[in-house]
C-alpha cells in the first residue's frame, strides 16, 4: 500500500519513439538533453563539449547545423559522440538530409518551414532511410506569419495549432517517429501550451522554458515551469535552457527530476541553511561535499544538518546523515539509525569515504539482482 499518495505523479500516456538508442515516451524514463554552444565546424571542441555533457549524465545532445560545412563536420562528431545527436535544422531541407546521412539520431525541424511537399518527402525519406526520428520544435518567438495574423500574438492556442499543423504534415506522409515541443520564454505561455497540446495528442513531448536566462534566473524559471508540467505528468524529455555551460543545463535538469522523484542520479544532498544553532560550518561543508561527490552517479541520499532540532529526523529518511552536536562532536547516521560520532576535523573526508563505500555496495547489489534475474529468465526458457 502506498502510504504517500501525495507523491504520486501519473505520467500522461504517449507513444514511444527511439532517438538513437534512447527511448522517448511510453514507459521510458524522462531523458535529459542539452545543446552544444561551440561552432559545429570546430569538431574537436564540439566533441569535447559533448563528452563533458555525457559525463554529467546527458542522454541526448543537440548540435546546430546552419550550413553545409556544419553537416560535413557532423559526421565525425557523430562517430565520436557517446550519446545520440539531434541535428538542429532551420528552413533548408538539404541540411536535414545531410544531417540524417551524417548519422544524426534525430532532426529538430519544422516541416512547414521546409518548403514544398516534395522537399518534406525528401526529408522524411532521408529520416526513414537512416533510422532518424524528428522533433517538431514550435517556439513562441518564431511562429508562422499566418498563425500570428490569425491570433494576433503568441498564445497557447496559436502554438498548439502550429504544432498540430506541422505534425499533420508528417502523419499524412506516414511518418510517426517524432516528438513535439511548444516552448516559450514566458512560463505561463509555455505551461498552458503544453497542457493544451498534451490533451490533444499522444505524441511524446519535449519540454522546456526557452531562453530562460542566466544560471540563477534560468534555473528558477525552468524549475517553476518544467516542475508544473512534470508534476502534472507532462514531459518525456527535457532541456534546461541557460546562458551558461551546457554541463550546468544537464545538472539542473537532473536536479529538477530528482526533486520530483522522477529520476535519481548521484548524491541528493539535504542540508539546512544554517543558523546560530549550527555546530559546524554547514554552508562550506556542503559546498565542498557537492564538489567532492560530483563523480558519484549512484543514487544516494545524504543529509547535512547543523544541529539536533531537525538533524535526527532528516537523517532517518536518508542513506547517510550528519547531525551537528556540541563540543565539536557530531552524530553520523547510517540507514537512518545512529551509528557513530565524528569530530570536526574529520567531517569532509569521512563523509566522502562513507558515500563512496555506500555507492560501491549499491552497485554490487544491483549486479547481484541482475544476475538473479538472468538466471531466473534462463531457467524459465
Amino acid at each position: 500500500m502506498n502510504t504517500r499518495p501525495y507523491r504520486d505523479i501519473i505520467a500522461k500516456k504517449t507513444r514511444q519513439i527511439m532517438v538513437g538508442s534512447v527511448p522517448v515516451g511510453g514507459d521510458a524514463p524522462i531523458s535529459v538533453q542539452t545543446m552544444t554552444n561551440t561552432l559545429t565546424t570546430d569538431a574537436k571542441s564540439t566533441i569535447e563539449q559533448i563528452q563533458e555533457c555525457a559525463a554529467a549524465g546527458a542522454d541526448l545532445i543537440r548540435v546546430s547545423c546552419p550550413d553545409i560545412e556544419s553537416t560535413d563536420s557532423l559526421r565525425s562528431i557523430v562517430k565520436a559522440s557517446p550519446i545520440p545527436i539531434i541535428a538542429d535544422i532551420h528552413f533548408h531541407y538539404k541540411r536535414a538530409i545531410e544531417a540524417a546521412e551524417a548519422g544524426a539520431a534525430c532532426l529538430r525541424i519544422n516541416p512547414g518551414n521546409i518548403g514544398s511537399p516534395q522537399k518534406v518527402m525528401d526529408v522524411i525519406k532521408a529520416a526513414k532511410d537512416n533510422g532518424c526520428s524528428m522533433r517538431i520544435g514550435v517556439n513562441a518567438g518564431s511562429l508562422e506569419r499566418p498563425i500570428l495574423e490569425k491570433f494576433g500574438e503568441p498564445c497557447p492556442e496559436a502554438m498548439v495549432e502550429s504544432a498540430l499543423e506541422h505534425s499533420k504534415i508528417l502523419e499524412d506522409k506516414g511518418f510517426l517517429d517524432f516528438k513535439i515541443s511548444v516552448k516559450a520564454s514566458d512560463i505561463f505561455l509555455a505551461v498552458a501550451a503544453y497542457q493544451k497540446l498534451s490533451d490533444l495528442t499522444d505524441t511524446p513531448l519535449h519540454v522546456g522554458i526557452t531562453e530562460a536566462g542566466g544560471f540563477r534566473t534560468g534555473t528558477v524559471k525552468s524549475s517553476i515551469g518544467m516542475g508544473m508540467l512534470l508534476w502534472g505528468g507532462i514531459g518525456n524529455t527535457i532541456r534546461v535552457s541557460l546562458s551558461d555551460d551546457p554541463v550546468n543545463e544537464v545538472k539542473v535538469g537532473f536536479d529538477i527530476l530528482k526533486s520530483l522523484g522522477l529520476r535519481h542520479r548521484g548524491v541528493n544532498v539535504i542540508s539546512c541553511p544554517s543558523c546560530a544553532r549550527q555546530q559546524f560550518d554547514v554552508i562550506n561543508t556542503v559546498k565542498i561535499l557537492e564538489e567532492r561527490l560530483s563523480h558519484i552517479t549512484t543514487p544516494i541520499t545524504l543529509s547535512i544538518i547543523g544541529c539536533v532540532v531537525n538533524g535526527p529526523g532528516e537523517a532517518r529518511e536518508t542513506d547517510i546523515g550528519l547531525t551537528g552536536g556540541g563540543k565539536g562532536t557530531h552524530q553520523i547516521y547510517l540507514g537512518g539509525l545512529p551509528n557513530h560520532r565524528l569530530k570536526d576535523e574529520g567531517i569532509i573526508e569521512h563523509i566522502v569515504e562513507l558515500v563512496e563505500k555506500k555507492a560501491r555496495e549499491i552497485e554490487v547489489e544491483l549486479v547481484v539482482k541482475k544476475d538473479k534475474k538472468l538466471k531466473i529468465s534462463s531457467i524459465a526458457r
